[in-house]
């Protein structure tokens, strides 16, 4: 017994002197030693992804992404396999497909696991890809968005009458953070699943969207611990509570929905209607699947947009020359409000600059959305990156970039409008819908809501900012901005109510 104690203790100091003894020789080679070794970056993130996963959780991953490609240039490693690049020719690269290249796998610990267990069409390989693009692609058509014009133009009149209820009560600021996520959360629950979340009935978040955001975080928490042993025990510990909880409100929330869906007709010119004239064949979907598709629907749908609405507030204020110069554009071209429609507002070019340039300096997805090299390795903005090697390029970074474009930090949407100023801006560089077989779906209806949205609230009311201190874009990012409250105090025009 004592033999065997001491052969124990012995295994125990060896084992004692090799695990920290292979940690530095595993921090050596990732510096100086690894494929990705010649890349620039700090050292401390070449030699561990604890750097990486302390900037995850801080919810700062897009800014310090950005600070990074300001300090080494337009590649740069943030972890001991990962790059990240600005250049614009490495979106072709890394989300496009070309001659002898597929697609790049997604590294899917970044998403977080999917709804049901089931593949969405974020979470899924590129067979079921095409089949879940092949059944929504329809619901996102032109002909369809010009069907479907009256039901958000509906959503509109009614936020238009709320906060004309607003200010003859008295109210003297409103939070165009909940109202614009209002509107955007009817609208998209209307077109999903047949009904709104009457948000804008109530003038108040409907439980579903204001527990929404955790689905997101969690995301956040799911990529960290995938990344370390005992992934599944660490997620719970790591998780909040909260976060945690809400995440499965959010499921049993979408399942309802889904289920209520399916009892209404096929026929009805919404997201879900040709989908389930296919339910359950070899081309259709499973009812898990049409959950976590929901799921995605909802939270892509509807808050990037109202992101961007929100941004693009906030920048107009903060530049009355821009400002005054869209009030021009759109109060010249309207003379009263009915006028305003889908084929009026793709009319307005100012406008639609304005909301580019949002796009650009606020995009609502602000960080990179990481893919796989394939094994054979490949070119990527004239860099040779090894199979395996993560990579992705950051909007926020990207969009930022002084290589880019000219005064990359001011909000100027003339630069879209073939200013000779802005004759060198690499506009490629800049993707806020993402590029290639995988890229936002929803892209014509979010402009569609966007112009939409944007010229009636111009042609609606004089605006100024109500907190004008405060600086309102300093954010967390979880995959997508955690907003505060934007409160706008708003002016009726004389002019602007139906004749």
């Amino acid at each position: 017994m004592e033999g065997f104690s001491d052969i124990a203790f012995a295994l125990l100091k060896l084992s004692l002197t090799l695990i920290p003894l292979h940690l530095i020789g595993l921090i050596v080679y990732n510096i100086y030693f690894h494929p990705l070794s010649k890349y620039p970056g700090r050292k401390s993130m070449a030699a561990t992804r604890l750097p990486y996963i302390r900037i995850i959780l801080s919810g700062r991953f897009p800014q310090e992404t950005k600070r990074l490609h300001q300090q080494y240039g337009d590649v740069v490693r943030i972890a001991p396999d990962e790059l990240s690049f600005i250049d614009s020719t490495a979106w072709k690269a890394i989300y496009g497909t070309r001659v002898g290249h597929g697609q790049k796998a997604k590294d899917y610990r970044f998403y977080g696991p999917p709804i049901e267990g089931a593949p969405g069409i974020i979470v899924s390989n590129d067979a079921d890809h095409s089949r879940f693009r092949r059944l929504l692609s329809h619901a996102f058509s032109d002909s369809s968005l010009r069907g479907q014009e009256p039901i958000i133009q509906s959503y509109v009149d009614l936020l238009m009458q709320r906060l004309h209820e607003k200010i003859e009560g008295g109210t003297k600021a409103v939070d165009m953070v909940a109202w614009y996520n209002f509107t955007t959360f009817d609208i998209i629950g209307d077109l999903a699943f047949g009904e709104p979340f009457d948000c804008l009935k109530n003038a108040d978040y409907h439980q579903w969207v204001s527990i929404i955001f955790s689905t997101i975080k969690y995301a956040a928490y799911s990529n960290v611990s995938l990344r370390l042993p005992g992934s599944k025990y660490i997620l719970s510990y790591i998780t909040p509570k909260h976060v945690i909880s809400q995440r499965s409100t959010h499921l049993a929330l979408t399942k309802k929905k889904v289920q209520g869906r399916i009892t209404k007709s096929n026929e009805r010119p919404d997201f879900f209607g040709n989908i389930l004239k296919h339910e359950n064949t070899e081309k259709g979907i499973s009812i898990p699947e049409m959950v976590t598709n929901g799921s995605t629907l909802i939270i892509a749908g509807s808050e990037t947009t109202a992101t961007l609405l929100s941004g693009v507030t906030y920048l107009l204020l903060r530049n009355p020359r821009v400002l005054a110069k869209l009030q021009h554009e759109v109060r010249s071209a309207f003379t009263k409000e009915e006028e305003i429609n889908l084929e009026s507002c793709n009319k307005l070019e100012y406008c639609l600059a304005v909301l580019t340039e949002t796009l650009r300096v606020y995009p609502p997805v602000a960080v990179g959305l990481p893919r796989i090299v394939d094994a054979q390795g490949d070119m990527i903005a004239g860099n040779w990156v090894p199979g395996g090697t993560v990579v992705s390029v950051s909007h926020l970074a990207a969009s930022h970039s002084p290589t880019n474009f000219t005064d990359a930090e001011q909000f100027i949407p003339e630069r879209h409008l073939d200013d000779p100023r802005f004759v060198n801006d690499n506009k490629n560089a800049m993707q806020p819908f993402s590029f290639g077989p995988r890229n936002c779906i929803g892209r014509n209806l979010a402009y569609v809501e966007m112009r939409i949205i944007l010229a009636r609230m111009v042609f609606n009311f004089d605006m100024e900012l109500g907190q004008p201190e405060e600086d309102w874009m300093d954010q967390e990012s979880f995959f997508l901005w955690e907003k505060t409250k934007l409160m706008i105090e708003l002016t009726p025009r004389v002019h602007s109510q139906s004749s």
